[in-house]
Parts: structure tokens; sequence; C-alpha cells
């Protein structure tokens, strides 16, 4: 496999396809099959699921009991298994066929000229509009079977996996519509049999309001079975008597939407997604209860093995990467998550200062944008608390490289909103400090290095501490995820430490957007927003080091590289687990091309960038070796502060739990050997 191939990163790629319904006439059904089956085989589809009963019609009534047309149904069958012979895609295709005494309604699966298996349905609607129970038996209970038509002969039943041995991961569940509408699913029991791709074959006539139950019951099943789930619905063809057809197609993974088709849709269609099989088997690994519940229900599954010889090369990939994945690029879900997480740090700050009995806070404002937001969570959480705003104690503290323009957003953010305020210059302690412990920069040296960054990270810190003593407060944190990820932040007698940090669980590249959704949601006074939009707009620095005019200031992202890739390898690897090969493959797709792909709303045009392989491979590695080597020391001491992201988050005491002194070696060799220079 090359670095390029998404089936050497644990993805696969699956289809679910209508093709245009022939009433009755399994001949030009089947031949539809095949011809869309080689579509898929040249889109290197691993899977390809059709709808119920495609080979004879959905709608067909009495006539599914004619001899002549199971005849056609089983030469029709004949005809896809030769086609398939040099084909990659599993075919799931659906048929009625006779076995014993009884017609049933049935999934054949084919691949690569043999029949890997048939699986009835278990569940027949007979109510309403249907009546399928008059037709087909049921296929409940019938298990280690073998079927025998027209030459062929294959395992029937409903204990049947279909587990691909070259694609691991890839095990293949499948139900027939109703099976889906039930309280108990063969598709929870598939799943935990170890069914990773559950496939659903469904006729379903449309009416009002159906294809909104039937999403709904789609995502809920991936998200409960911790699976991919494939949908495809009958559509254009099925006969209109008494019924209509939409046609139908989904994809979904882990309750997440992957790709949806086109509904009524005259002719027949494709929807392709990348599914990651990687994904799946982390999230089951991860959720224990998974496990137990199988434990609970143990039954006997016939596994079928096939070899799907899946293409080495770049196939494309057909998967939406959001290039924020702390941060949707769709408006309203962005919406959402910024209402939820400012409102779970407000709640936050709000329980620990009742449980205190706490009345006032203490924080330091620099002008940038987490004391900013740390500050704008504080002034809700005293609001609710029916405190004044006097009693937030706020401090710019400027040292040696403190920005004008910094210092002013800072006093402007204060005096808007209200609170109790006060410059306290750190300078002379600063210099003071450096010339006691014999720093060279305290004799007049200009030797700025992290000794000299740290004593005014520490003083303020200590400040803060003292000033908090003094008052009767408590020091309110402002560091971030991003940075208590990367270590960027001074431990102990530093920007590591407060009484609670409102922003531990709030990622950097989420921060802007926090920001606007305040302003835009109207949370405080227009010269408040004002200010607001002007912090925006700044450029993050930790304006420790001194400038020379003319020269820019000093850059954050120029140490520990861009957050918007850092926050990339954070998420995958604090949410997932997952090897940093596929993070780069992931992260290559996402950022090479600024214009493909969508941008979190409001993002500005300006600060659109790419980036090649090459630069997501250098800041990965500086990633891992901060991240597993370095940084965790810090973390296992991180004062308290609430989780708000659902990518995670490191307090020691919740998500991520890691010893302080542990080795990025296994990190970096994938690295090293998977991932070109």
């Amino acid at each position: 496999m090359t670095f390029h191939s998404i089936y050497a990163h644990g993805f696969a790629r699956v289809a679910a396809c209508v093709t245009t319904s022939h009433v009755a006439d399994p001949t030009a059904n089947a031949k539809a099959v095949l011809a869309a089956a080689n579509a898929c085989h040249e889109q290197s589809v691993a899977v390809a699921v059709f709808p119920e009963l495609c080979l004879s019609g959905y709608a067909i009534e009495d006539l599914v009991k004619q001899d002549p047309l199971l005849d056609a149904v089983e030469r029709g069958i004949a005809g896809i298994v030769e086609g398939s012979a040099g084909l990659m895609p599993v075919l799931i295709v659906g048929a009625p066929l006779r076995f014993g005494h009884r017609i049933y309604n049935c999934a054949v699966v084919i691949h690569r000229g043999n029949v890997l298996g048939v699986v009835p349905k278990s569940y027949l609607p007979t109510y309403r509009e249907f009546y399928e129970g008059r037709h087909f038996a049921s296929g409940a209970g019938i298990a280690g079977e073998t079927i025998a038509f027209g030459g062929l002969h294959a395992p029937f039943g409903i204990d049947l996996l279909f587990s691909a041995e070259d694609v691991p991961g890839l095990t293949i569940g499948v139900e027939i519509c109703e099976d889906m509408w039930i309280p108990v699913t063969p598709s929870a029991e598939l799943a935990l049999a170890g069914a990773s791709v559950l496939i659903n074959l469904s006729g379903s006539p449309i009416t009002i309001g159906r294809a909104r139950s039937r999403a709904l019951l789609c995502q809920s099943t991936s998200a409960r079975c911790l699976a991919a789930y494939v949908y495809s619905a009958a559509g254009a063809g099925e006969s209109t008597t008494d019924l209509a057809w939409d046609g139908q197609t989904s994809i979904y993974e882990n309750g997440v939407l992957l790709a949806e088709g086109e509904r009524f849709r005259q002719g027949g269609q494709i929807t392709t997604a990348d599914i990651d099989l990687d994904l799946l088997r982390q999230e089951r690994a991860l959720m224990g209860t998974f496990d137990d519940n199988r434990r609970q229900r143990e039954a006997f599954y016939r596994k079928v093995t096939f070899a799907l010889k899946p293409p080495s090369a770049d196939i494309g990939f057909l998967r939406k990467i959001e290039r924020f994945p702390f941060v949707p690029s769709d408006e309203s879900l962005l919406e959402q998550d910024c209402y939820e997480a400012y409102n779970i740090q407000v709640a936050g700050l709000v329980q620990r200062m009742r449980a205190t009995g706490t009345k006032r806070v203490v924080i330091g404002v620099s002008g940038g944008l987490d004391s900013t937001h740390a500050l704008i969570v504080a002034a809700k959480a005293v609001d609710l608390l029916g405190l004044p705003r006097e009693n937030i104690l706020a401090y710019t503290m400027p040292g040696f490289a403190t920005g004008s323009e910094s210092k002013t957003h800072a006093l402007a953010l204060m005096q808007a909103l209200h609170t109790s305020w006060q410059e306290l210059d750190i300078r002379t302690t600063a210099t003071q400090m450096l010339k006691d412990i014999g720093h060279p920069f305290g004799e007049g040296e200009k030797v700025y290095d992290v000794t000299f960054e740290n004593v005014q990270a520490g003083l303020r810190t200590d400040y803060l501490f003292r000033l908090a003593n003094h008052h009767g407060g408590i020091v309110i944190g402002t560091g971030d995820l991003s940075e208590l990820a990367l270590g960027w932040c001074t431990y102990g007698v530093g920007d590591q430490m407060a009484h609670y940090n409102v922003n531990a669980g709030v990622p950097k590249t989420l921060i802007q957007h926090l920001i606007r959704w305040v302003i835009s949601s109207k949370q405080f006074s227009d010269d408040v927003n004002r200010t607001l939009g002007s912090i925006l707009v700044a450029e993050i620095s930790p304006e420790l080091v001194p400038v020379e005019p003319g020269q820019k200031p000093q850059s954050t992202e120029a140490s520990v590289g861009p957050y918007e890739l850092q926050d990339f390898n954070l998420f995958y690897t604090l949410r997932f687990g997952m090897r940093p090969s596929k993070i780069a493959f992931m992260a290559q797709h996402a950022w090479k091309d600024v214009a493909k792909g969508e941008w979190p709303p409001a993002f500005p045009g300006d600060r659109r960038r790419a980036y090649d392989l090459a630069e997501i491979r250098r800041w990965l590695e500086v990633f891992l070796r901060r991240f597993f080597a370095f940084s965790q020391f810090k973390r296992s001491a991180m004062p308290n502060g609430p989780k708000v992201s659902a990518g995670g988050s490191l307090s020691p005491r919740g998500d991520w739990r890691a010893p302080s002194d542990s080795s990025a070696a296994a990190w970096l060799e994938d690295l090293e050997r998977n991932v070109p220079n």
C-alpha cells in the first residue's frame, strides 16, 4: 500500500446503489445491477448495496409467487455472479428465493464470482400498506442452513457475517428494511457479533415524513452499534399502483452522516463514502460497555471470509474532513456548539463560586484571546450569581514586551465590562529577580532566554495568587486545551496554575468562534462587543520577548506550530487514538487546498492557509514530541476546570491519564516509517 491509498489507513469505500426498477422483469433488473456493480468497481468500492427485492421489483404483490418470475430471478442472480468474477465490490442484492416449502425475502451476498451467503428477512410488515406476510416466510430463527438454486449453493440464515481477510475491520452484517424498525434489531445482534458495516436493503414506499424517520433510525443504529450503516431504498420504476418511491440512500458512521443521495431521482444513482474502520474499532475498544453487552447476549454466527484485494494506489478520498475538527463548518452546528461551550464554562465557574462561598474572582487580562474569553465567562458568571461586576478583580500586567495594542485592548475591555481593574507593571520586580538570580539581563544584557520569559510569567501568576489571598477571591485560569496539549505554559507559579481554569477544556481554534458568538448573541453591551471584535483580529503572541522597531512580535505559532494543525493533531490523537501516519493522511486532504472544502462561518479570508505534506509532517513531529514526551507533567498537576468538547479533555481526573515520564518513540517511529518526507 502507498501512503496515499485510503486502504492503507483503515478506510473502506462503500456504496448505496439504486437502480431503475423494471416491474417483474428480473432479467432487466439484473443487467441494471451489474452495470452499477461495474461502475462501483471503477470507483474501487468495497461494498455495494442495492434495494430490497431489486431483482424482481418490490411492489409486485402475488406475482412474486409465480414460478416463471422466480426462475428468472435465479437466472438473474447467476448472471450477476458470473459478471462479478472480475469485480472488486461485495454486491448485496435483494431477491425473492425459494427455500424449503416457502418463499423468502432475501439479501444475496455476491463477490468475485461466488455467492458468499444468503440472508433472509426476519420481520415481515403486514400492516397498513404492507402485506409481506401473505407472500413470504420469516427468516427469524433460521441458522446453519444451506440454500441451493440455479446450480448455486450458499450458506443460508440470519447467522451470517461476511469478513474481508485482507482489510482489517471490514465485517459485514445484513438486515432488510423492516428489520431496523423494531425494538431489538438484527443489526444490534450483528454488531455485537463483530459486524462493523451494517447493511439495510429497503423497499420502503415514501409518505410524508418517512424519510426523516428512516434517517433517524439509520443514524441512531450507527451510533448505538458503533458501526457504519449503509441504507438503500427502492426508487424510480417501482409500481405506483398504490404507492410511490423516493430511492433514499444514506451512509452513516458512528452517528454521523457521511453521504446521502438525491431523493426522487429519475434513474439510478450510486452514493459513495469512505468509512473509517479504525475509528469504529477504536470506539468499541474504548467503550467497554459495548463488549459487556456482547457478553450478555452471546450468540453463534458463521463468519464467511473473502479476499477483497483492494487497490494499493491513490484512489482519492470520498470523505469530508473538517479542517477544524473542534469547530464545525456548518453554521447552525457551530452556533449550537458555541452556545453549549460558553454556558458549560459559565456554569462550571458559577458552581465553583457557590461551593466555595467565593464572592470575588481574580484574573489577569493580557488583551489576547484566551484571557479575553475567560474574562467574559467570569462576567456572565457573576451576573448569574447576582454579584456586581466590581467583584471581578482584573489586572493587566505589562512586561518587557507587552504591545501597546494588546494593553489598550485589555484596558478597554475591563472598563467596558465595569470590572474593578488595575495596571501592575511587573518590569521593576522582574528586573530585580533576574538580577538576584544572576541572570545577564539583570546586568543590562539583552539575553531573552526561557528564564527571562518565565520570570515574567511566574511573577504575573504570583501577583494574582497573592491578590486573591488579599481580597478573598479565587484566581481564574485562562490557558486553553491546545496550550496544555503542547505544554505551552509555565509550570507551577505560572499560567499553568489557577484556582479554577474555565478555558482548560477549550481548544485554541474554538476560542475565536466563542468570542464571535458572544458578540452575535449580544451577551454584552455594544462597547464590549466593539472591543471583542478588535481583539479577534490581533496576532497570537506571548509578548515575553522584546522586539526592535519594525520587527514582528514574538509568535507562538512559530515555536509550537500553527494551532489549526496542532488542534487537528490533538483531536484525532485524544479522541480516537489514531496513528500519526493516518492523521497526516487526513490532514493532507483537509488542508492541501484553500479553495476546497468548507471553512467555519466568519473565518477571515486573509487567515485561510494551505499546508503541504512536508509542513504537516514537520509540525506533527513537533506535536508528538511535545504531547507524549514533554508536557504530561504539567497536565498531571493541572487545576480543576470543566470538560467542554466531545473531542476530550486533558484532565488527569478525566479523559486523559498518562505517565509524566513516557516516551514518544512508538509514535515517532510510525511517523518515520509511514509518512513520506
